[in-house]
């Protein structure tokens, strides 16, 4: 099997050397959104419900240039600036995966990209 780079100008282009997605078989790797517009690559300065909302809706332009939704999203990994966050975080992304919710891994890190509030990652399959 051959890696398949998937990219999408729906969602931020990459700012650095990694791609917004690879595809290896029926799995789908997306690496992790921060809250960048994709029109712009600009920063959001919102709080951390806005760029978590944000960071959801690039990851679904990810996936949707795939052909999949949240529905077929396995695994997450979520990285918080601040854990104190969580609760905020955690109710805006349950409001994506109302049944069969995804593994999920959630870890506060001493700092993020662009200082991002939030980032996350998914693992999606078919």
């Amino acid at each position: 099997m051959d890696k398949e780079i998937i990219s999408t100008t729906n969602a931020p282009k990459a700012i650095g050397p990694y791609s917004q997605a690879v595809r290896f078989g029926n799995q789908l790797f997306l690496s992790g959104q921060i809250a960048l517009d994709p029109a712009t690559n600009e920063m959001s300065t919102g709080d951390v419900e806005t760029q978590t909302r944000i960071v959801l809706g690039n990851l679904k332009a990810v996936l949707a240039a795939n052909n999949m939704t949240m529905e077929n999203v396995l695994s997450s990994t979520v990285y918080l600036k601040n854990m104190a966050d969580f609760p905020k975080v955690n109710a805006i992304y349950g409001e994506s995966f109302k049944e069969k919710p995804p593994a999920r891994a959630t870890v506060e890190v001493s700092g993020l990209p662009k200082a991002a509030l939030v980032e996350i990652s998914f693992i999606a399959g078919k």
